[in-house]
């Protein structure tokens, strides 16, 4: 498992965190962490610089649900504290707040405590059961859909009507900063000649900021309402769906993605809880033609959440990109339409949007559409262009939320492109 980076280790909690950091109070994502005295996986909520131990502090939680389930913190994945529900997370953050508060003295005024519960080194995956991947932004489809069918076709039929999805790999769901080797599998460049073998040439980026798991389990045939989707939304994660548009031009028809995608997805360490971002929501699209009735919602469930993507080269020259949360299909009904038929979903389950672009180049997420499938140069400057990623390029995702003096924000999600292994 391939570490995130090193954190302070602190004694006093209660400090100022700096209004830039992306774990304010008003945060508190979970994460899975270790530490150079304890290699042990557990349950951590990051606060400024500093990670608060669960499994050491659970005791403390008196509310009626998790005090049942105390020993959910010290678990290795966060799958335990997922499937105990909607009211087990509200507590949880009403608990944390208190804990964390400057009023309260049960940890600010005890130092051995805060020595046995701040002090965190490195941070890990919280790695999914399952992964699916959506289609949900409009923009990018339509770019998608004009590279290979052309403005009449851009967008299929059904798109307008439900979310369009594919079960991903969740094995290759990797922690930011983990390598990501460069695929090789067959590819069809010339329509005109036999298929070949080879390394991907068209290694590719899809910036995806809607990635959520899901908790509370639900049994086989079972669906989720769209009414009480939310009830099943733990948090969100960023994540970079890294694709090779060679291999999955040639084999996507006509079951849809395979070896393109399955290689290695990248996500974010921190999982977000979605009550931290309530207070960034914003009116859902307006969807026309109207959904169907199980994926009709009228409460705003789209998130404003600043995104930034930076490509390195060789030369460590980048460029970043600037977008907002540009989504036809809002997590709710992702849920609903993923479980219509009966599928049942599991704690821990990870469920993503799809590439997110915006209407114009400045806002694309993909170097597919940056470099309309190859067809132009991106400038890095200093004399770099990319068209699509050679190896040594690093990619790195950042995103969070601005509130009046302080962020909501997801760290990093990083991944260095490494040669292909020869064949």
């Amino acid at each position: 498992m391939s570490k995130l980076h090193i954190w302070k280790c602190l004694l006093l909690l209660f400090i100022k965190v700096d209004a830039t950091s992306d774990f304010s109070f008003h945060n508190l994502p979970y994460g899975i962490f270790s530490t150079s005295d304890n290699a042990k996986r557990r349950i951590g909520v990051a606060i400024g610089d500093q990670i608060l131990d669960l499994s050491v502090v659970k005791s403390l939680f008196q509310g009626p649900i998790i005090s049942k389930h105390k020993d959910v913190f010290s678990q290795p994945t966060l799958n335990a504290f997922m499937a105990l529900g909607y009211e087990a997370w509200r507590e949880a953050r009403r608990t944390l707040q208190m804990l964390l508060s400057d009023n309260e003295s049960i940890l600010r005024d005890d130092v051995s405590l805060q020595s046995r519960s701040v002090c965190a080194k490195s941070v890990e995956a919280e790695l999914s059961r399952d992964y699916t991947d959506f289609y949900s932004s409009r923009d990018h489809a339509t770019n998608v859909g004009i590279m290979f069918r052309g403005k009449e076709n851009a967008l299929m039929p059904n798109w307008l009507r439900l979310p369009v999805g594919y079960h991903g790999r969740a094995s290759s769901v990797v922690v930011s900063g983990t390598p990501i080797r460069r695929p090789s599998g067959q590819m069809r460049p010339d329509p005109t000649k036999p298929p070949v073998f080879g390394p991907s040439n068209q290694l590719d980026i899809e910036l995806e900021m809607r990635a959520f798991f899901v908790g509370g389990a639900t049994q086989l045939g079972e669906p989720i309402s769209i009414e009480k989707a939310h009830q099943h939304i733990f948090g969100m994660v960023l994540m970079n769906d890294w694709s090779a548009r060679d291999i999955q031009a040639w084999e996507y028809v006509p079951l849809g993605p395979f070896l393109g995608k399955n290689f290695g997805t990248t996500i974010s360490p921190w999982v977000v809880p979605m009550e931290a971002l309530l207070p960034f929501v914003e009116p859902n699209p307006i969807q026309n033609p109207e959904p169907l009735k199980y994926l009709q919602h009228h409460d705003p469930y789209t998130f404003n959440i600043n995104l930034f993507v930076s490509l390195k080269g060789t030369a460590q020259i980048g460029f970043k990109l600037f977008t907002f949360v540009y989504m036809y299909w809002t997590m709710k009904q992702q849920l609903a339409h993923h479980t219509v038929n009966g599928c049942n979903i599991r704690p821990g389950d990870l469920l993503a949007s799809g590439t997110i672009s915006g209407p114009d180049p400045e806002s694309f997420g993909s170097m597919l559409e940056l470099s309309w499938r190859g067809s132009k140069t991106i400038d890095l400057g200093g004399g770099e262009t990319r068209t699509f990623l050679k190896d040594g390029d690093e990619i790195a995702i950042s995103g969070y939320c601005q509130g009046d003096g302080y962020r909501v924000g997801f760290g990093s999600c990083t991944g260095v492109i490494i040669p292909s292994l020869q064949h």
